[in-house]
């Protein structure tokens, strides 16, 4: 399956529309996104029932902001519209074959109740909340 080219037009549409979708951010100029790309098609192949999506975070400036993303590549998974997996680095295809497994295994009730425990406990202590995001 080809990547999905996210966009901020596209983005929250996409997103909601699917249950488990992958993003890379990455940038043209960066070597180690070059490198990541391969691998990250591959597992694309390998993942048709997954939805593999890129953001190119010179041209989508404000989404790369939004996320925080201060590292490229940035991998980031979100199923069910919590991102439960956020890490810079190009991951060989071993770790990026690890990760979707383990975020597959995820059971999403137990996480959505952690991320409710969570953003209760700092609303309780005045605290901001946090980002949302589980370890896969």
């Amino acid at each position: 399956m080809a990547t999905v080219e996210l966009t901020k037009e596209n983005f929250d549409r996409t997103v909601s529309e699917n249950d488990f979708i992958l993003i890379d951010f990455w940038a043209s100029w960066c070597g180690p996104c070059r490198q990541f790309a391969p691998v990250y098609e591959q597992a694309s192949e390998r993942h048709d029932d997954l939805v593999f999506a890129k953001v190119d975070t010179e041209a989508q400036q404000e989404l790369a902001a939004a996320f925080e993303i201060r590292s490229i590549p940035t991998l980031m998974i979100v199923r069910d519209n919590v991102a439960v997996f956020a890490q810079p680095g190009a991951l060989p295809e071993t770790a990026l074959e690890d990760v979707i497994g383990q975020a597959r295994a995820l059971d999403m009730d137990e996480v959505r109740k952690s991320v409710a425990e969570a953003e209760a406990a700092a609303k309780a202590t005045g605290q901001a909340p946090g980002d949302g995001t589980a370890g896969a």
